[in-house]
């Protein structure tokens, strides 16, 4: 086989386009095949087909046949592959040896076919059959001495039925520990917006992109990461909407952007000029640039322009003169300083706000990976509430989450701190007490088994041991746990850094059927703008060996519960009767759920602060200071560079589709290191040289990954990025917003040194 050479080229052409279309059937072709793949994708995103397993971005209003992305079709593709990991594929590698493969490698063998437990002797996964499964799990559970020595952890792309009942097994076996996908990306959504607007969600829809008069999309790479939100996009600026984009890096879909479902477009080569103005900020400069924006309008206020709504702040906020008081104190030179941005700039910008009598902003991981990413958001908050943008059509606060579930998981139970109402009714409704104290989140659950007081890990999906920070760290805390459970649809890491004892248990997937005796079973998502839609598989099963989520769940609850007082039995032949539980639990939104959810376009949950209702102590929206100007701790070294760790255009969170990355010219590798040409030259580096990057924290531990190319790239003074997760070894597991327990991914201080130890190899 001829060996891939690695490839770094500029790259001037738009996102989508052309290279979106190739890059589509290219994985249907490699994966499922032509006529399976293309069947599935035209019942992607439609009514009486199933949900995108991709990213959570809502379904439009007016739908076309084709309601997928790239990103999404190769999610698709990868699901209903052909390619399978047998007995035969176990028997035939050990688990040392599966662990020196890459991650593509490891998501390229396809999809897993039946339960496998790890025999230590062999070194090797070996068959079991279900019922050996089920009773493993119930007696490791059973024998803990305290049920908070178990961590249950959920992914995104787990239903609202699977994520309620994983939610009620795990309190009634005694314990609110729930580290979830949720803990590494949104959760300062979850944490910092309640204080401030009374819901830890979003309060826009999808009409409100076609009445709003200006966007901000801040921190959020909406190409790669959720590119169907782009033909949004590109309509409001068809129709001359200003959007605004802020971030570090030019997103190559952000800056002109060609819609593959535009024929005129395809046909001519054309594009869409998306961002009216970019905004280059610094990383972690976020803060000083809101900050900004509000003492431009407190000033201009103060001047006799009557720019903010005095009637809404009155009628519905606390607060203002302690941000008026904070926002005045801060001068000019540290908001430009810290931001990177000019005092024009920042002037410019806000103009574009106060001119809109309807604003939007969405924001992504860009913001809420930072040491004060709860208070970050409090700041965007607060900068909606001065001029009114809630309550009103085309406007307000827009989390643009990732996995295609992970707030629908949230709503239904999946919280470490659960409230006490919440734990009332789950009582009133199933006759059990549940356990009162906050469990864990992913960074307190990595130290529990690192203390050795955690014992057991069950993953409802995902890729845990990937995902969270601190690669080595977290590889020897998992290793230490009596016994690891990995429910997956393909192989991952997380299979290879595992328990004495081990299983992997293979599910039905999201495009698949599920079939009971009571007949053919549907299951319901929650999109990121609080959406509910039915999910109906079209696929057969990709092995008669597995098992849906649901059932797993119950079988679980079944083997360690034996003395219940919930009848899981009936939940797994019926799911209605779990969508009835859930609307006892939550009357106030899942009212009616059995009806509502024969829509075939779904229904939206209560979102109140869309309402101008105010879910907090005092009743009132309110704006919430923060000292200072900085979203992450200063650190004083004279080599410090901030580092962010990004995707590329070809993965999905863990998911690694491809080594390369078309939006940034890269091919054939994902050690690369993207720098400030300025920031190289003044280290003496060339592009192209070989380095390596070290952290830079007080903890004491050495952290260095060797081996990277530098790539000159347009980046602010200070910034460096590069993939994740190939980069988590250099982000401490300490490094984190205390509010929401979120790693500070985007702003870790690193160096970059000359890699001579790759150079000698």
């Amino acid at each position: 086989m001829t060996e891939k050479k690695n490839k770094i080229q500029k790259t001037e052409q738009p996102g989508g386009g052309w290279g979106a279309a190739r890059a589509t059937l290219k994985v249907l072709m490699e994966q499922s095949g032509l006529s399976k793949g293309s069947k599935a994708l035209l019942s992607m995103n439609q009514p009486g087909g199933f949900k995108c397993p991709s990213c959570a971005f809502p379904d439009p209003v007016c739908r076309s046949k084709f309601e997928f992305c790239e990103n999404g079709a190769k999610a698709l593709a990868f699901e209903a592959t052909k390619k399978r990991v047998t007995r035969e594929f176990f028997a035939a590698n050990t688990v040392s040896s599966l662990m020196e493969e890459s991650d593509h490698w490891l998501e390229m063998q396809g999809r897993l076919t039946e339960p496998m437990r790890y025999s230590e002797e062999l070194d090797k996964y070996v068959p079991c059959d279900w019922d050996e499964a089920f009773d493993l799990i119930g007696g490791h559970l059973r024998a803990l001495g305290n049920p908070n020595q178990a961590e249950f952890y959920t992914s995104g792309r787990t239903s609202n039925e699977a994520a309620f009942l994983y939610s009620i097994f795990a309190r009634e076996f005694g314990t609110n520990n729930f580290p979830d996908c949720s803990n590494m990306c949104h959760e300062p959504t979850s944490r910092g917006l309640p204080p401030s607007i009374g819901v830890g969600k979003g309060t826009v829809v999808m009409e409100d992109f076609d009445s709003t008069q200006a966007i901000f999309v801040i921190g959020q790479n909406t190409g790669t990461n959720s590119p169907r939100m782009m033909a949004n996009l590109i309509r409001a600026r068809k129709r001359g909407v200003p959007v605004i984009v802020v971030n570090p890096m030019p997103e190559r879909a952000l800056i002109r952007f060609t819609n593959p479902k535009d024929v005129v477009q395809m046909a001519t080569l054309g594009s869409t000029e998306i961002a009216s103005n970019f905004v280059q900020v610094r990383i972690g400069g976020d803060l000083a640039m809101l900050k900004g924006m509000m003492k431009v309008i407190f000033e201009r206020d103060a001047n006799g322009e009557q720019i903010i709504d005095w009637a809404f702040v009155e009628r519905h906020t606390v607060g203002i003169t302690a941000l008026q008081e904070d926002v005045l104190s801060q001068n000019w030179d540290e908001i430009t300083d810290i931001s990177g941005i000019s005092e024009e700039q920042i002037r410019r910008v806000s103009e574009v706000y106060i001119r809109s009598k309807a604003t939007m902003i969405c924001y992504g991981m860009g913001l809420t990976q930072h040491q004060k990413g709860s208070h970050l958001l409090q700041q965007v908050a607060n900068l909606l509430l001065l001029l009114g943008n809630f309550g009103k059509p085309g406007a307000g606060i827009a989390p643009i989450r990732g996995h295609s579930n992970v707030q629908g998981d949230r709503t239904v139970g999946i919280d470490e701190q659960p409230s006490q109402a919440y734990l009332e009714q789950l009582k009133k409704v199933f006759h059990f007490e549940p356990p009162r104290e906050h469990g864990h989140h992913t960074i307190k659950a990595v130290e529990a088994m690192e203390k050795g007081t955690a014992k057991v890990f069950i993953g409802m999906g995902g890729n845990f041991v990937r995902a969270i920070p601190d690669t080595q760290r977290s590889y020897d805390a998992m290793r230490k746990l009596s016994l690891t459970v990995g429910i997956a649809t393909k192989l991952n890491r997380g299979h290879l850094v595992h328990g004495k004892d081990a299983l992997i248990l293979p599910v039905i997937a999201r495009s698949e059927k599920i079939g009971t005796s009571a007949g053919e079973q549907f299951l319901t998502t929650e999109d990121s703008m609080s959406k509910v839609s039915a999910s109906r598989g079209v696929l057969e099963p990709a092995s008669q060996y597995l098992k849906s989520e649901v059932e797993i769940v119950c079988r679980m609850a079944m083997a360690t519960l034996p003395n219940s007082v919930v009848n899981w039995g009936s939940f797994i032949t019926n799911y209605n009767l779990i969508r009835e539980k859930i609307s006892e639990v939550y009357p106030e939104i899942y009212s009616d759920f059995l009806s509502k959810i024969r829509i075939p376009e779904g229904f939206y949950l209560d979102v109140p602060a869309r309402r101008l209702v105010w879910n907090t102590p005092n009743g009132k929206a309110n704006f919430l200071t923060f000292d200072g100007l900085n979203s992450d701790d200063p650190v004083h070294d004279p080599d410090m560079l901030r580092l962010a760790t990004v995707r590329s255009n070809d993965q999905f969170n863990t998911t690694i589709y491809s080594n390369s990355d078309r939006y940034r010219g890269i091919y054939n590798t994902r050690m690369v290191l993207f720098m400030n040409a300025e920031d190289r030259a003044e280290r003496e580096l060339e592009n192209g040289s070989c380095v390596a990057v070290e952290t830079i924290f007080s903890d004491g531990m050495h952290r260095r990954v060797n081996g990277l190319t530098v790539v000159d790239y347009s980046l602010p003074r200070g910034a460096v990025a590069g993939y994740y997760p190939e980069l988590n070894p250099l982000l401490p597991l300490g490094y984190y917003d205390k509010i929401s327990g979120t790693p500070a991914a985007k702003s870790i201080p690193v160096r970059v040194l000359i890699d001579q130890e790759t150079k000698k190899s």
